[in-house]
């Protein structure tokens, strides 16, 4: 079997950019997945990491887009949450979240502004099989990620969502914010039991490190319940690998960042792919 020869990528005067905007830069992975794709599908564009420290970033967003070729901005940390306060218009999922990945100008030069952590979950889960109309779910989590994710479960039309943090407060406020913009789905606090759920993620940190405690009670899974992760550190992590002795259909994390990529390509105007294509040419560096 031949080794796949990487496509050269020319940058000339048509190249687009993307923005990738963060600080620090070094664990930036998206440019090492998303620039092999854009060559291999011959896409005469570039995302660029952009470290920009928190007192720099508002001057930096709007200068990006006075740029004739640039066709939008990835934004990770530190400048998620605060994004949102320099953008025209949102998408209830951010609204949700508190938070924003992905800002692109409209044609009368608003800038606007969509959240996709939590897309790349739900399309991960629905693509294995899981139907979340009506669905009932868990999310242990309620920081960032947690947020994003409950976002995007409560837009993909579930009918009920459980939300469990240490942190009482960060769950009480993200359970507001889906009262208000998602009233019909039912919301509930404090707590972390799984018992007859269709969903459940684990949406902290516990798995990053060997010996961390799980985020629920194992035991208390039903079979049938699709377990998620969003731990990347490890494919299998403790949880998943206790969820699927119990029988239960598993999500490994590094799916959800594989998986929203087709939805920011979609939301810049890029031709789309799948999930599995961007993992075969990826050239990541851990």
């Amino acid at each position: 079997m031949n080794a796949r020869i990487p496509t050269p990528m020319q940058i000339d005067g048509h190249t687009e950019l993307i923005a990738h905007v963060g600080w620090p830069t070094h664990t930036f992975k998206s440019p090492m997945i998303y620039n092999p794709y854009f060559a291999s599908a011959g896409i005469n564009a570039l995302v660029v990491p952009m470290g920009c420290k928190p007192e720099n970033f508002a001057g930096l967003l709007r200068g990006l887009f006075t740029l004739e070729n640039i066709r939008g901005a990835l934004i990770t940390m530190p400048h998620k949450v605060s994004v949102v306060g320099l953008l025209d218009e949102v998408t209830p999922t951010v609204k949700v979240a508190g938070a924003c990945n992905a800002v692109k100008r409209a044609p009368d030069g608003r800038l606007l502004g969509d959240m996709f952590d939590g897309a790349g979950f739900v399309r991960g889960v629905q693509r294995k099989g899981l139907e979340l109309k009506g669905a009932r779910c868990l999310v242990v989590g309620s920081g960032g990620v947690g947020s994003a994710i409950a976002a995007s479960l409560a837009g993909a039309g579930i009918a009920a969502i459980s939300l469990y943090d240490v942190n009482s407060p960060a769950a009480e406020g993200l359970a507001q914010r889906l009262r208000t913009h998602y009233p019909a789905i039912e919301v509930a606090t404090g707590s972390n039991d799984p018992a007859g759920l269709d969903l459940v993620v684990n949406a902290t940190p516990m798995g990053m490190n060997p010996g961390d405690p799980l985020p629920l009670d194992v035991a208390r899974l039903d079979a049938r319940t699709f377990v998620g992760e969003v731990v990347m550190q490890a494919e299998m992590t403790a949880f998943l690998t206790a969820a699927q002795a119990r029988g239960c259909r598993i999500q490994v994390g590094s799916d959800m960042l594989f998986e929203q990529i087709p939805a920011y390509l979609e939301y810049f105007g890029f031709p789309t792919t799948t999930a599995q294509v961007l993992r075969d040419g990826a050239r990541l560096q851990y």
